[in-house]
Formats: structure tokens, sequence, C-alpha cells
């Protein structure tokens, strides 16, 4: 008898964890129709942060970060840990940034300015700083 009652009190224990296992409410799922501007925000968000990831990734930056003691899998947990609209801000002043350049550029407009300039001013007779330019007397 003593062994019976030993056995029964495991079954109804296992019984029991099944019924309310069973009899626990569901959560239901419902289903609705997904706006265009959320797949699109989703996939715009998706792309900004492949594009951060990949501008990070570059050999420049990572020798920076390097020199200043960041390791890399740190700095991506923390653009993985950005928010969807923190990722989008930070594209947006990407993309608003002027293109990258040493000022070579710059230097050889004004260089070309001041050679235009005092060449006009040659020609008209008021320098004579060329000697190629023929002058009138």
């Amino acid at each position: 008898m003593h062994r019976i009652r030993c056995s029964a009190r495991y079954v109804s224990f296992f019984m029991t964890l099944t019924m309310v296992f069973f009899t626990m409410p569901l959560q239901t799922v419902c289903a609705a129709m997904v706006g265009t501007e959320t797949v699109l925000t989703t996939a715009q968000t998706q792309n900004a942060r492949e594009n951060l990831i990949r501008f990070l990734e570059r050999e420049d930056l990572e020798a920076a970060m390097t020199a200043q003691g960041i390791p890399w899998i740190e700095v991506k947990a923390r653009v993985g840990s950005l928010s969807d609209a923190q990722v989008m801000r930070i594209s947006d002043k990407m993309d608003q940034l002027p293109a990258g350049g040493d000022g070579l550029g710059l230097l050889v407009g004004a260089a070309l300015i001041v050679f235009l300039v005092l060449l006009f001013t040659d020609i008209a007779g008021y320098t004579d700083v060329f000697p190629f330019v023929k002058h009138r007397n």
C-alpha cells in the first residue's frame, strides 16, 4: 500500500504540472497589414547601420581607434546597440559632411586665380610680371 501511495504521489505531481502548463493562457497572434513606410524605414535603417560599420572598418580608422585604446569589438558592440533613430541621425550627418581632402585643391585654385589676375593686369599694362606678355609701347 505504501508503494502505491509513493508512486501515486509522483504521478499526481506530474499530472498537476502537465495540467497547469496546458491550461496556461496563450498569447494570440494578430495579423495586420504592414505599411510601406515601416518597410522602407526598416530597410533604410539597416542600410545606414551597414554603411556605418563599413565606414568604421577602414584601416586608418581602426589604427586610430587602436592607438586610443578602443578595441574593434567594443566599437562594433556599441554600433549594434545604437537605436534606429541614432543610426539614421549619424548617417544623415555623414551624408552632409564635405568630401575629404587635404586642401590641395583649394591651394591649386587660389594659385590659379592669382595667376590669372596677374596675367590680365600684365596684359592690360598695369604690371610687368611675366616676360612672355608682349607690351605695346
